[in-house]
């Protein structure tokens, strides 16, 4: 993804951090940030076995405040708020258009007791329609929106991260100790005002999210380097989340696409009659799917032969037979830790382990056998599938 107003890249706070651990930098949604340190594959593997640090200081940042918070998040929102019910608990969710496709996947924390205050991170590749959309909605509401442009963000990831992390900030640990997945905790008392750590990631493995100041983030890193936490980049971040079995926006889900489509029905709060924007598009949509058997899932693929599997190559149900049908990779990598080239796709949600599932490599007419698997790939360092 790149800047496409051709303007300059903006930097992040850890700029002069990257330029200094020897980073390679690169455009990404109009972020100057590293790709890698010198070697992807170092880096993927400090993530799986020990722990790394991503830069995720380019994503958006906005704290919510008001009587109607928590009402405009449950317009806003799939996934439903009135779940947060413990200070520092986070919900992910998808936030859709009115005909159901995804505008963005974010996550939302409860900040305060009385749910009038909240904060939302979402990604930085649609920065301006996200904000454009919150602005939308909530004039109808009583409520501020805040962009925290003043501060930072680093994911610390791996089955040591938190170890390290307590190490380094020996004044944490008792918090860290305490939280648990998709729960954070405001660090004020025992730290500084605006620092926040949360138990959440975007690797499939363990590990937190500090939001800092973004005056203290390049000493922060630099403590965490000391304390054996590798600096990570783009690169090892998306073998990472592809192992994990994670959507990126923009390849695997986007403004097209519904939640059904990409394995987020899970986030789909649809119990009650709470008048989300989409639910109407979205309920009969899968529907008219179903019935017409046009229905679409998501899977992942394994290619145990040579080769590499790409975002945009066709996926071939039962070729040359009268039950063919097609789908598409939406992401597609090397699997460090599976030494193997693994994708993510978009299918019939027909699809069975009878199926024989193929994909021209070359766009020769030459197929290979692919293995179709329930995602992730990789949890907690450890393969997912016999």
């Amino acid at each position: 993804m790149t800047d496409t107003n051709n303007q300059a890249p903006q930097r992040t706070p850890l700029y002069q951090s990257h330029v200094d651990s020897e980073g390679k930098l690169v455009d990404f949604s109009g972020w100057e940030l590293p790709i890698h340190y010198g070697s992807q594959i170092d880096e993927h593997e400090a993530v799986r076995t020990d722990a790394g640090m991503f830069d995720v200081s380019h994503m958006v940042i906005v704290d919510v405040k008001g009587a109607d918070s928590k009402v405009w998040l449950q317009k806003l929102l799939a996934n439903d708020v009135n779940k947060l019910k413990v200070v520092g608990k986070a919900l992910y969710s998808p936030m859709l258009n009115e005909d159901g496709g995804i505008i963005d996947d974010l996550i939302v924390y409860l900040s305060n007791t009385d749910e009038t205050e909240y904060r939302i991170v979402s990604n930085a590749g649609t920065r301006d329609k996200d904000m454009a959309h919150f602005e939308k909605v909530a004039a109808d509401f009583d409520l501020t929106l805040n962009e925290r442009n003043d501060l930072a963000m680093l994911a610390v990831q791996g089955p040591k991260a938190v170890e390290k992390l307590a190490q380094a900030k020996s004044n944490w640990a008792k918090t860290l100790e305490k939280i648990t997945p998709f729960v954070g905790a405001d660090l004020a008392d025992i730290e500084a005002p605006n620092w926040f750590v949360a138990r959440t990631g975007y690797t499939g493995e363990d590990g937190v999210e500090v939001i800092l100041p973004a005056d203290d983030a390049a000493e922060f890193f630099a403590l965490l380097k000391e304390h054996g936490i590798k600096p990570a980049g783009l690169g090892a971040r998306d073998t990472l989340r592809m192992e994990a079995g994670m959507n990126l926006y923009g390849h695997d889900m986007d403004e097209t696409i519904s939640p059904y489509d990409c394995n987020m029905a899970w986030t789909l709060a649809l119990k009650d009659e709470r008048d989300f924007i989409g639910r109407d598009a979205l309920v009969s949509k899968r529907k008219d799917a179903k019935e017409n058997n046009t229905a679409m899932k998501q899977v992942g693929l394994l290619l145990t032969s040579r080769g590499v599997l790409r975002e945009g190559m066709e996926v071939t149900i039962n070729q040359g037979t009268d039950n063919e049908q097609k789908g598409v990779i939406t992401s597609g990598t090397f699997s460090p830790s599976l030494k193997n080239s693994i994708a993510i796709a978009r299918v019939p949600d027909s699809l069975s382990d009878d199926d024989n599932v193929q994909i021209d490599l070359r766009g020769k007419g030459k197929f290979v056998d692919v293995r179709v698997l329930k995602l992730p790939f990789v949890r907690n360092g450890k393969q997912q599938f016999a």
